[in-house]
């Protein structure tokens, strides 16, 4: 039999210490069945503090976009990407037979030219890629030496000649493009070497320092940075009708034929969002907010402005996506790679994470990883594409999709074409004074063995200004800037 004792009693039989361990064990014993889960009260209590922490949640539901979201793909880009990541390796090849004496290779050096100048090939490799495209690489017998050689067919060399002319046309053009380019820095000037990387993307040409930029002294400058020992291309001066986007004068064309009901786009971008995109009811929200946001032009001067509020953060940060839309913009194909991009990222007050800052509005850009095992990012201007094509080409753009129409051809045609096409020329062939003699089976029955002998295959040099559409890649960029 258990005695209880009262608490003045215990008070008299324990001293101070053991009474105060006493009453705690008393305490934590009570509060343990109190606590226990078949206890009414406490599943009363539970439900209630569960249905509160719902009601919070929902009522504190951000109505901002996200900063981080996953990437949805859009497989018309993607697909789009892999025809170019064959469209490089082909150029490759070309430049390789363009810098031979004769545009011909012997069929035994591809294999090791081909894993030297890293292709990314393997052993065997490089000839059976060869192959594969009969429309631009055409392989056959030397007369004389009785070995396989390679050299590129009559298609690739007028494809050659229509994209070397659609680029010298189109100089003026690029002349507008680099002077837009420059006014978007902050100081008037970027640097020859970015500039070099990027000419492709901008149309411009390889000898471009000379063809432009000291070609039109009126515009452009070459400087030499002390401090830095680099050279930078510098504006002579702005001009204030150049001063104006692209999105801009979309806008313009909306409000003229909308009138009053177009006043909500004074500051929107065309958000067209890839398939399977999840528009949920808050980003919906979000989105209708962000487009609304005021935002200062990417060729305006920022510097005197104070940048410290929130509000002036926000202005920036669609000024950032406003200056990588007026950058694509200016690209011949609308595309350019992510890591071009991050060379301007300091001239035009970019955000360092350009990747996860892209991500956010996936309406507006699409970025693809396609082309390089994902090594290579290509950012896209998604309102300049439709079905996988440009909506509004241009010749230079044309020109360079006639090769990947020639590596889309089926190989069963190459044979006919060879039969259909005539392939004596004279000086005068319209490929650009490129005399090719070849000489067929039937040919070499008719020739007299008793003459002065077999002559010798005739192919003069011709000079190519292809560019190397710099597939190297050789600039480094910092990990932040591209950053998964």
């Amino acid at each position: 039999m258990v005695t209880l004792l009262s608490p003045p009693t215990l008070r008299k039989t324990l001293n101070p210490k053991k009474f105060q361990l006493r009453k705690m064990r008393i305490l934590f014993t009570y509060s343990a069945v109190f606590f226990k889960p078949k206890c009414k009260t406490f599943t009363h209590l539970s439900f209630i503090l569960h249905r509160s922490q719902i009601s919070i949640r929902s009522m504190s539901q951000s109505t901002s976009i996200p900063k981080k979201l996953q990437r949805v793909r859009d497989h018309g880009y993607d697909n789009y990407m892999e025809v170019e990541k064959k469209m490089r390796k082909v150029l490759k090849f070309q430049d390789l037979i363009l810098s031979q004496p004769n545009q011909t290779i012997p069929a035994s050096r591809l294999d090791m030219l081909g894993r030297r100048l890293g292709f990314g090939f393997k052993q065997h490799e490089p000839g059976a890629f060869v192959l594969k495209f009969p429309h631009i690489f055409e392989i056959y017998e030397h007369p004389v030496q009785r070995i396989l050689y390679c050299r590129l067919t009559r298609k690739a060399y007028l494809q050659i000649q229509q994209e070397k002319q659609a680029l010298i046309d189109q100089i003026p053009e690029a002349v507008t493009r680099l002077r837009k380019l420059l006014m978007m820095s902050n100081t008037g000037r970027l640097r020859l070497e970015h500039v070099r990387v990027a000419r492709s993307a901008f149309g411009l040409p390889d000898d471009f320092e000379h063809s432009v930029i000291l070609k039109y002294p009126q515009y452009f400058r070459l400087i030499d940075a002390q401090e830095t020992r680099n050279k930078y291309i510098e504006s002579v001066e702005r001009d204030p009708s150049l001063a104006v986007c692209a999105i801009e004068k979309l806008r313009e064309k909306e409000y003229r034929e909308k009138g009053a009901d177009a006043e909500n786009i004074r500051f929107s971008f065309i958000v067209n969002f890839p398939p399977g995109f999840k528009i949920g009811k808050y980003y919906r929200i979000a989105v209708w907010k962000w487009q609304r946001i005021p935002y200062w032009s990417p060729y305006e001067d920022v510097s005197g402005y104070d940048l410290r509020s929130i509000e002036a953060q926000k202005r920036m940060e669609k000024r950032a996506v406003a200056t990588i839309h007026e950058l694509l913009s200016l690209t011949v194909e609308k595309k350019i790679t992510l890591e071009r991009i991050a060379h301007f990222r300091l001239a035009m007050n970019l955000p360092k994470k350009l990747k996860d800052f892209l991500l956010q509005h996936q309406g507006i850009f699409y970025i693809s990883t396609r082309g390089n095992q994902g090594k290579l990012h290509t950012v896209f201007l998604r309102e300049a594409y439709k079905k996988g094509e440009l909506i509004e080409p241009n010749d230079l753009y044309l020109a360079r999709r006639k090769l990947a129409e020639l590596i889309l051809l089926s190989p069963r045609n190459a044979k006919v074409d060879r039969e259909l096409v005539s392939f004596r020329r004279d000086e005068e062939d319209v490929v650009g004074g490129i005399r090719r003699y070849y000489v067929d089976n039937g040919s070499e029955n008719n020739v007299d063995r008793d003459s002065e002998g077999v002559n010798e295959l005739n192919l003069d040099v011709v000079d190519s200004d292809l560019t190397d559409e710099d597939v190297d890649y050789e600039k480094t960029v910092d990990a932040d800037d591209v950053k998964e």
